[in-house]
């Protein structure tokens, strides 16, 4: 994101960010709580999905496990498919990978809309463009590992768009 933009964004009264993977249900609700945990008032966080299969749902139960281990509860949120009304609504929207990424940026309108799309890991390994692993299929540690990329990558965030 360019320092313009960044300056923008932290003279407005609210800032609104958004996280998204493919279903809403494991690692965007986390994102969610954990750059949650991290700000003030003055921002406003959500997560969606790309695809909306899990729409109203709780995010699943390994991701609500591993978020009350490190202190947070995410049972207040329930899934949502991302829809282009989510560009006019948020700031920043953080993609959880690359499949996602450019699921997003073909549903945004113009330019602008796709300057506010960024790859969370690429927070803390700039123009990699890593993934964050899909942990859904996988084993439970596999959650823990996830947690913690983001916990870092949204340490990053919280650092960058507040100082």
């Amino acid at each position: 994101m360019n320092s313009t933009y960044l300056n923008s964004l932290k003279s407005k009264s609210e800032i609104h960010i958004e996280m998204v993977c493919l279903g809403n249900i494991c690692r965007s609700p986390l994102a969610e709580g954990i750059l949650r945990s991290k700000l003030s008032d003055k921002f406003f966080i959500d997560s969606a999905g790309t695809g909306g299969w899990h729409a109203g749902e709780l995010p699943d139960k390994r991701s609500i496990e591993i978020a009350k281990r490190k202190g947070l509860d995410i049972t207040n949120q329930r899934a949502r498919k991302f829809t282009i009304k989510d560009f006019s609504k948020f700031d920043l929207i953080y993609a959880m990978d690359n499949s996602n990424l450019k699921d997003i940026l073909q549903l945004a309108p113009n330019e602008n809309a796709k300057r506010k799309v960024h790859l969370i890991l690429n927070e803390i390994y700039p123009n990699e463009n890593k993934d964050v692993p899909d942990p859904y299929y996988g084993l439970n540690d596999g959650f823990e590992k996830v947690y913690n990329m983001l916990d870092e990558a949204c340490n990053a965030i919280a650092k960058k768009i507040t100082t």
